[in-house]
């Protein structure tokens, strides 16, 4: 990537994104479907998100350098200009006076802005003058989860944990039938992972890759795709999958020739998990309804609980999380798993299997949750996992035989988990 790649179209694009990726927790995401994006080509389009992806995996470090250059704090539109600014100068391969005369002119053409554009001249050269640290350990993710993590894993854990902040991670695919495995790894350079999916450091629009027409696999992070195999589903036993979308363990399921039942209260999300089955040639039963709510009266051989959660593990994908979440989500969605994990284990048949799944790094929504859980349900168990099942990474597997996948568990990374089986007894 140059200073040649993409004009002020793409940076203004840029900076809407990065201002709606910092609003809230669905921000990237609503972003990236905004109209004023998806008009844009698909080469201004793909740098627009680069950009904003390398400063929020840099946000730390750049908010840390800006604050020693400014006597005052800008308005929050000059700040992410700046912040877009330093990250294209020190993340991106973009000239730095490129990098500093484009931020300028995005300056100059924001009406509120406008009156900033010699600030903005004059700190992103004084970055330049004076290149930050950008590694310290302190700087990569809030305080305030930093200091989570050091005590839930102690201060080596959570260094290696927000090591992983700025890495671009590859590409993880689940593939449909594992018997095509050695021929998709070669027509798409990929290396084989433990639980069977690829890895590929391959770049670009996904429907050109080879297999995406054929729907041999999907995207699915590795950690993703181990709470699935857990449940060991066999040919024709009852799943139900709760908080099913967008529909990759949905798939996962599907593929074993199971009954499955996609349930999730969003209608939008649940569309894409309809296109992803058709896509696949995978049968499932799609439901909207509320999983506590739920009054269909069915239970169920196997049960996946994917609970929403502060979602904090996913930063490698979603560096936004970080910046996004607030000390007070880990409290208020504990209660919500609480209800949840309930909830799924009243669709458990006796004999039957119930895995709790969340992609967050805070004790509170994992092992809190399973402990407090066994002792309102005395009817389950957790039924544990041996070292390496199902793709989990060795260090994973804790003493009770539940998962607590960490990001730097693996070579090149993955989300961060907790998964737990439980069992009804009969």
């Amino acid at each position: 990537m140059n200073d040649t790649d993409a004009g002020l179209p793409a940076r203004a694009a840029a900076l809407d994104l990065l201002t709606a990726a910092l609003s809230g927790r669905t921000g990237l995401d609503d972003g990236l479907s905004h109209p004023a994006l998806q008009a844009l080509s698909p080469r201004d389009r793909a740098f627009a998100r680069a950009v904003v992806m390398a400063t929020l995996r840099r946000l730390g470090p750049i908010d840390r350098a800006l604050d020693a250059k400014l006597q005052r704090p800008p308005p929050d539109r000059v700040r992410n200009i700046l912040r877009l600014g330093a990250a294209q100068a020190l993340g991106l391969e973009i000239a730095p006076h490129a990098a500093v005369a484009t931020s300028v002119d995005l300056a100059d053409a924001q009406a509120g802005s406008r009156r900033f554009k010699g600030l903005v001249n004059a700190v992103l050269r004084g970055l330049l003058r004076e290149p930050p640290k950008l590694d310290d350990p302190n700087d990569q993710a809030p305080p305030w989860l930093y200091a989570r993590w050091r005590a839930a894993y102690g201060e080596t854990g959570a260094d290696a944990i927000v090591g992983m902040v700025a890495k671009e991670p590859a590409t993880d695919l689940t593939l449909k039938d594992a018997a095509m495995s050695a021929a998709l790894a070669e027509d798409l350079e990929a290396e084989p992972l433990p639980g069977g999916g690829l890895r590929t450091a391959r770049r670009g629009e996904l429907s050109t890759w080879p297999g995406f027409a054929e729907g041999a696999w999907w995207v699915q992070d590795a950690a993703a795709a181990i709470p699935a195999r857990l449940l060991y589903v066999q040919p024709g036993q009852s799943v139900l999958d709760l908080c099913a979308a967008p529909g990759g363990k949905t798939l996962q399921l599907a593929a074993t020739g199971a009954s499955v039942v996609a349930l999730d209260r969003s209608a939008p999300r649940l569309r894409r998990v309809t296109e992803n089955l058709a896509r696949m040639g995978l049968e499932a039963e799609v439901v909207c309804a509320d999983a506590i709510a739920w009054p269909d009266p069915r239970t169920f051989d196997a049960v996946l609980l994917d609970a929403p959660c502060s979602a904090t593990g996913t930063f490698r994908r979603h560096p936004d999380v970080l910046w996004a979440a607030k000390p007070g989500d880990v409290a208020s969605l504990a209660g919500l798993q609480a209800k949840m994990l309930d909830a799924a284990a009243r669709r458990v048949r006796p004999g039957g299997r119930l895995v709790y799944c969340v992609c967050s790094l805070e004790p509170e929504e994992g092992e809190a949750q399973i402990a407090a859980f066994l002792q309102r349900n005395a009817a389950f168990a957790i039924e544990p996992a041996q070292s390496g099942e199902g793709g989990a990474p060795a260090p994973s597997l804790r003493k009770d035989g539940t998962l607590r996948i960490l990001p730097h568990h693996v070579d090149g990374g993955l989300d961060g988990f907790y998964a737990a089986r439980l069992k009804r007894g009969v």
